[in-house]
């Protein structure tokens, strides 16, 4: 049995996510332990357990202690198993306000690289702190993964902000039969596109984010190619804005925020403006969530991927360190000028 201790690097969730994945993939259990140590709440979350608690069922995995709050978990899972037909349609609800976009962020790769096709049905939260929002993934990470052969759609039907979450979500992932390699390391200008937000508020709230973030990108000289402004069903009200701008050169930058009692609509479109503008600037081809979402699906592609980033996060070492741990993988990180980076990574396939 591999073991984990989640309190290496950042000591977040991304270690237990990344960890459950590749354990999945390769059919080797594992203990994890000092989960989210580094965090103020330590422990599982909900939507960690539910997250678990779905790869359990779909994959026949035995598993130890997965609780909210739980520090450590055994995770026993093996290699030659199948999805049966009963698995293929589900409804999960992960409770309250829990991140949808977490436990797709796990789900979809580990299901599109086993080969399998699945489609869900998850509620709970949509748009919420300290996760990207289900705009980023359907948007920004469909968009790359798609590139590399992981391809799924995602229906929103019903936007969960916090406290009461209750938002709802439809997915599909697909199977994929053969994983590319990217290289995604030339930067072009590029017109980002805006999406913003808001249910149970006035209309006025996800205009003024807008329209500010607007104003803050042409004072650096970048034009919006389109911008939306909508007004969702949801249970409790919120509002997100996501600025982003993808193109098949390989120029993958999002940013998102989210709405929060107390700071006005003008500040939220700032905020989600001012760090698109961070990674433009440094001419980054992957903007700095994107690039740890990435090293996971590339440790299981047969050659080298390359991209370009802004900054080297403490979450993109961590996984990079973890998965060289766990699973032996190649990378470097190359500087070739002030904040800007290539990082290179060596697959080893599984299919």
């Amino acid at each position: 049995m591999i073991l984990v201790d989640g309190s290496m690097g950042e000591g977040g969730g991304q270690i237990l996510r990344s960890a459950i994945t590749i354990s999945t993939l390769i059919g080797k259990p594992m203990e994890i332990i000092n989960i989210r140590s580094n965090r103020k709440d330590p422990g599982l979350k909900q939507q960690h357990v539910s997250t678990i608690q779905l790869l359990s069922r779909l994959f026949n995995i035995s598993i130890e202690n997965v609780t909210v709050g739980a520090s450590w978990i055994k995770y026993k899972a093996h290699k030659n198993v199948e999805i049966g037909s009963e698995n293929n349609n589900l409804v999960i609800d992960i409770g309250t306000a829990g991140s949808i976009p977490l436990l797709l962020q796990t789900i979809i790769p580990v299901v599109a690289i086993f080969q399998k096709n699945l489609t869900l049905r998850i509620q709970g939260g949509t748009d919420v702190k300290y996760s990207p929002t289900i705009d980023y993934i359907r948007y920004l990470l469909r968009d790359i993964l798609s590139r590399i052969g992981i391809t799924f759609s995602i229906n929103v039907i019903r936007r969960g902000f916090y406290p009461n979450g209750q938002g709802i979500v439809d997915v599909q992932i697909k199977k994929t039969s053969e994983l590319h390699t990217i290289e995604f390391c030339n930067f072009k200008d590029t017109q980002p596109a805006i999406m913003s937000i808001a249910g149970k508020l006035p209309r006025h709230v996800p205009d003024r984010q807008i329209e500010h973030a607007i104003t803050t990108l042409e004072k650096k000289g970048i034009k919006p190619i389109k911008h939306i402004s909508i007004i969702e069903t949801s249970v409790s009200p919120g509002s997100s804005i996501l600025v982003y701008s993808t193109s098949e050169s390989g120029i993958y930058l999002g940013a998102d925020y989210i709405g929060e009692k107390g700071i006005k609509a003008e500040t939220i479109g700032h905020n989600a403006a001012k760090r698109f503008i961070a990674d433009y600037e440094s001419r980054a081809c992957i903007d700095q969530f994107l690039a740890d979402m990435l090293v996971l699906p590339l440790s299981f592609v047969k050659g080298e991927s390359k991209y370009k980033i802004s900054k080297i996060t403490n979450h993109l070492l961590t996984n990079l360190e973890l998965i060289k741990h766990i699973n032996g993988l190649n990378y470097n990180i190359d500087k070739i000028a002030q904040k800007e980076f290539i990082v290179s990574i060596r697959g080893d396939p599984i299919i």
